[in-house]
C-alpha cells in the first residue's frame, strides 16, 4: 500500500512539474507576442534576421567622400521548399540559364537541403527587383541585402585607408565574443583595421514571419519587437586626396614610399606606398587566384613600405650630424673645416665624391654642397654611443606614434650592436654613419617627423591620419586620443643654422633645379647605395622657408640620385598642396613628364632581402655621386 502511494505521489509530481513548465512557457509567449491577437499563426514560424550595420565612411580634410558603402544582393535558396516548377521562372529573372539554377540547387542540396544557401551572389539590383517582385511565386527563394566599401575618388590610398576581408577562423575565435560571425568583414590593414571598433557599428535584428516554406509573409508584430542596427563613426582625415592622387600618379613604375606632414602638428596630408593594390578586390569575394597573383608579385604590393621598409638615409642625415655637433660643442656655426678629397682613417681613405678639394668651409656650406669629408670628420670625433643616444632623441631606432600601423623600428646601431654583430671593429666600421650609410636604417615616416621637426625648430609631432570621428546619426564628435609631441632639447640657434644650410640646398646646391616657383623652401637630396643594385633616391623638404605648412620625406628605391628622382617628386607635391596647382613652366611640365615617362625603379640585383632587413656590412672603397650624397658602399668586405 505504501508502496502504491509512493508511486502515485511520483507520477503526480511528474505531472505537476509538466504542467508548471507549460504554464511559464504560456507566459513567456504572451509577453513576446503580446497576447492572442498577435500568436504566431498555424503554419507559420518567427525567424530572426540579422541587419547590418553601415559601417563607417571617411572623408579627407576638405570633405571629400574617399570610403563609402555600397549595397550587395545574394539570392539564397533553400532547396527542401524550392518548387522545381518555377526553375525556369528564377532563371529568366536573374538572367541565367535553367541549367545553372539546377546546378546551384545541387550544390545547396549538398550543403544543407533546409537551411538557405547563398547562391547567386553579387546579383544587379535590376536583377535583385525582378526577383524581389516574383518572390511570392518563389518558395524557397530569399534574398540577402549587404554592405560593401565603395572608393569614389581617384586616389585609392590603399596602405593609409586599408582594406576589409571576411573574417577568417583564426580571428572568428577570438573575436566572437564581440558578437562577430561568420561571413562578417573586419578591417585587416590601415585605418580600416586601426579604428575597427569605431567603423563596425552594431549589427540590429529583423523578426518575420515566414511559412514553412521559409518564404517571408509579413514583419512580426509589425516590427515592435526589432532590433535597430547602429551605424558605425564616420572618420574624417588629414589625408588631402588630391594631393594622394597627384603623389600616386608620379609614382608609377617606381617603388618606394611618401610621407607628407604638417610641421605644426603631425597632421597627415599624403601617406603612399608603392607598389600598392587596388582596395576594391577585397570589397567582394577574393578569388585565390587573386590572393595568389597579390602574395607572389615580386614587388610586394600589400607591403607598407612607408612604415615598414628601412633604407639608409644616405645625406638626408647629415643636418641631424650637424646639429648634434652644434649643440655638444664640436662645431660653432662660424667654424671652418676642411672639405678635403679623401679622409684617412687607419690605412683607409674614405674620399670625398669626386675627389672634390672644396676647402674650408662652415656647416652651413657643408650642408650645400653636402660635404663628405666634413661630416666623416664630425663622425671620427664623435662616440659612437652619443650618437645613437641623439638619433633616439630624433625619434629613430624606434617605433613611432601611429596607431594601427605595422612599424619597423629601424636600425641605430650602439656599440653594443657592433660587439655583438663583428665582435672586432674599429673606427672604419662607423665611420659611414656621418653620411647615412652603412649599418643603419630608417623607415620614410621616421625620415618625414624628423624632416617636420627640422622645420618647425625641434619638436617631434605626433603623425595622425584621424582629425575626429563623427557618427552620422547622433552627431557625437571627438577628436582620439594621440600622445604629446616630443621636444628635441636642441637649442634654436642651431636648428636656424641648419636651416640655413638646406635654404642654400635650393638656392645654390642638388634642389636648385626644383625650387618652387614663388614659394622658398629648404631640403636636402640623398642617393643611399644599397647592396641590390642601384642606389635609392631620397629627397627631404619642408615649405615655405619661413614658416613650414608641409614637410615630406620620399624615397624611391633604385632609381639614383636624390636629385633627379625623389626631389622632383616632393617638390611637386608641396607646390600642389601649397598654391592648388602645379605652375605651367617649362621646368614643372618637363619635371612632370619625366617623372611620369622616364623615372623607374629599376629592377634590385641578386636574390633580395625581405624588406627591412639589416643593412650588410660598410665597403672597403668609397663610392662617388655628383651630388655626394653618397659614401662608401654598404657591400664588400669590411674594414
Amino acid at each position: 500500500m505504501d508502496e502504491y502511494r509512493t508511486r502515485v505521489r511520483i507520477y503526480a509530481g511528474v505531472v505537476l512539474t509538466l504542467f508548471l513548465l507549460l504554464g511559464l512557457r504560456l507566459i513567456q509567449l504572451q509577453g513576446l507576442t503580446g497576447g492572442d491577437s498577435d500568436a504566431v499563426p498555424p503554419g507559420s514560424a518567427v525567424r530572426g534576421r540579422p541587419i547590418e550595420a553601415a559601417r563607417g565612411a571617411m572623408y579627407d580634410r576638405d570633405g571629400t567622400l574617399l570610403v563609402a558603402n555600397q549595397p550587395t544582393y545574394t539570392i539564397l535558396l533553400t532547396p527542401h521548399f524550392f518548387d522545381r516548377s518555377k526553375t525556369g521562372l528564377l532563371a529568366r529573372l536573374l538572367d541565367v540559364a535553367d541549367s545553372t539554377v539546377v546546378q546551384k540547387l545541387e550544390q545547396a542540396r549538398e550543403w544543407n537541403a533546409f537551411r538557405p544557401s547563398r547562391s547567386f551572389q553579387q546579383v544587379s539590383f535590376e536583377a535583385f527587383s525582378r526577383v524581389q517582385e516574383h518572390l511570392h511565386e518563389l518558395p524557397g527563394v530569399s534574398y540577402d541585402v549587404e554592405l560593401r566599401r565603395r572608393y569614389p575618388t581617384s586616389s585609392l590610398s590603399a596602405h593609409a585607408l586599408g582594406y576589409v576581408h571576411e573574417v577568417d577562423d583564426r580571428t572568428l575565435a577570438r573575436k566572437r565574443s564581440n558578437g562577430y560571425r561568420s561571413g562578417d568583414y573586419i578591417g585587416k590593414t590601415g585605418l580600416e583595421h586601426a579604428y575597427e571598433s569605431l567603423l563596425r557599428g552594431k549589427r540590429g535584428r529583423k523578426y518575420v514571419l515566414v511559412s514553412v516554406q521559409g518564404t517571408k509573409i509579413m514583419p512580426y508584430q509589425n516590427g515592435r519587437k526589432d532590433e535597430p542596427a547602429v551605424s558605425g563613426y564616420d572618420l574624417h582625415l588629414t589625408l588631402d586626396h588630391e594631393l594622394q592622387a597627384l603623389a600616386e600618379s608620379l609614382f608609377v613604375g617606381k617603388r618606394g614610399a611618401v610621407v607628407a606632414l604638417d610641421p605644426d602638428n603631425g597632421a597627415v596630408l599624403s601617406f603612399v606606398s608603392q607598389p600598392d593594390f587596388d582596395p576594391r578586390l577585397f570589397a567582394r569575394s577574393t578569388s585565390a587566384s587573386v590572393w595568389d597573383s597579390l602574395r607572389t608579385d615580386p614587388g610586394e604590393p600589400l607591403y607598407n613600405r612607408a612604415t615598414q621598409s628601412t633604407y639608409p638615409p644616405g645625406s638626408t642625415w647629415k643636418p641631424f650630424m650637424a646639429l648634434v655637433a652644434l649643440q655638444t660643442g664640436q662645431l660653432t656655426a662660424s667654424e671652418r673645416r676642411d672639405c678635403s678629397t679623401g679622409y684617412r682613417v687607419g690605412r683607409r681613405v674614405f674620399e670625398n665624391h669626386g675627389d672634390q678639394e672644396a676647402g674650408m668651409m662652415t656647416v652651413k656650406t657643408a650642408i650645400e654642397v653636402s660635404c663628405n669629408t666634413f661630416f666623416y670628420r664630425v663622425m671620427d670625433e664623435m662616440d659612437l654611443d652619443t650618437w645613437h643616444d641623439w638619433a633616439l632623441e630624433f625619434g629613430f631606432g624606434r617605433p613611432v606614434p601611429f596607431n594601427g600601423f605595422r612599424q619597423s623600428p629601424g636600425l641605430i646601431p650602439d656599440s653594443s650592436y657592433f660587439n655583438q654583430t663583428y665582435g672586432t671593429w674599429t673606427e672604419g666600421y662607423t665611420i659611414n654613419l656621418a653620411i647615412g650609410q652603412g649599418d643603419m636604417g630608417v623607415t620614410p615616416l621616421q625620415l618625414a617627423r624628423y624632416t617636420a621637426a627640422l622645420g618647425n625648430g625641434g619638436t617631434l609631432p605626433t603623425p595622425h591620419l584621424v582629425s575626429r570621428a563623427r557618427h552620422p546619426e547622433t552627431g557625437r564628435s571627438f577628436r582620439p586620443d594621440q600622445p604629446a609631441p616630443d621636444s628635441i632639447p636642441i637649442d634654436a640657434r642651431h636648428f636656424e643654422t641648419v636651416q640655413a644650410g638646406m635654404r642654400r640646398v635650393m638656392t645654390h646646391g642638388t634642389g636648385k633645379w626644383v625650387q618652387i616657383p614663388g614659394v622658398p623652401s629648404a631640403g636636402k637630396t640623398g642617393t643611399a647605395q644599397n647592396s641590390h643594385g642601384r642606389a635609392h633616391s631620397l629627397f627631404i623638404m619642408f615649405a615655405p622657408y619661413e614658416d613650414p605648412e608641409i614637410a615630406l620625406a620620399v624615397v624611391v628605391e633604385n632609381a639614383g640620385y636624390g636629385a633627379t628622382a625623389a626631389a622632383p617628386i616632393a617638390s611637386l607635391m608641396a607646390e600642389k598642396y601649397l598654391t592648388g596647382e602645379i605652375a605651367d613652366t617649362w621646368n614643372r611640365r618637363y619635371w612632370k613628364q619625366r617623372l611620369l615617362e622616364e623615372v623607374r625603379s629599376a629592377p634590385p640585383e641578386g636574390s633580395t632581402p625581405s624588406p627591412g632587413a639589416a643593412p650588410t656590412p660598410p665597403a672597403q672603397t668609397a663610392a662617388q655621386s655628383p651630388e655626394s650624397s653618397t659614401g662608401p658602399s654598404s657591400t664588400g668586405s669590411s674594414p
